[in-house]
């Protein structure tokens, strides 16, 4: 008789509070998404307004036909940017682009097209937006919908062009800070 897998015991987790005073409103809902795991992206436009943007709002909405969304505040920059273009592209950041994520996070950084001179880009052959090199992977889109939620817009954006890079560990977002998800953290996960 083989012998049975041997199974860690089940760890009961403490019920959470019913609702808390102290994670309500803009607050709470900040300390509790900080919680949750994100990759790392730069959004890109170009034409008239070029602009990149550091981006955690990012998602797949549709294989078929394929479809993603990134969600933008009204108020910044890349909002106008990407309503102007009509387009934008997705640069998913590799372990190794933390500065990257940082420069595109800056507001101080120069506008237009000198904002890219720090780092290495090709344009996309579809929309144009610079694809940022060294990047896990890359889609270029062409703005198929846009809705209004909150103070945000979510874009969605129909794939027009995908790619993806040598690198194979990738750059995340955790606890308002930036982490390495690599070969070692897949092993232990």
């Amino acid at each position: 008789m083989a012998a049975e897998e041997e199974h860690p015991p089940v760890v009961r987790l403490p019920t959470p509070p019913a609702r808390s005073s102290r994670l309500s409103g803009q607050a709470g809902l900040r300390e509790v998404m900080a919680r949750f795991a994100t990759g790392i992206t730069v959004l890109t436009a170009a034409g008239e307004r070029p602009h990149g943007m550091t981006a955690n709002a990012f998602s797949s909405v549709s294989l078929d036909p394929p479809l993603v969304l990134c969600c933008v505040s009204r108020a910044a920059r890349m909002h106008a940017s990407i309503v102007a273009a009509g387009s934008f592209a997705v640069s998913i950041l590799a372990a190794g682009q933390r500065e990257t994520a940082r420069h595109f996070a800056d507001w101080r950084r120069p506008a237009g097209m000198a904002q890219f001179d720090a780092v290495g880009w090709e344009p996309g052959p579809r929309t144009g937006a610079p694809l940022l090199d060294g990047a896990l992977a890359w889609l270029e889109c062409d703005l198929e919908q846009a809705h209004e939620a909150g103070d945000h817009s979510i874009f969605v954006g129909a794939v027009l062009n995908a790619g993806r890079g040598s690198a194979a560990d990738a750059l995340v977002f955790y606890a308002g800070g930036y982490h390495l998800f690599d070969d070692h953290t897949r092993a232990t996960a």
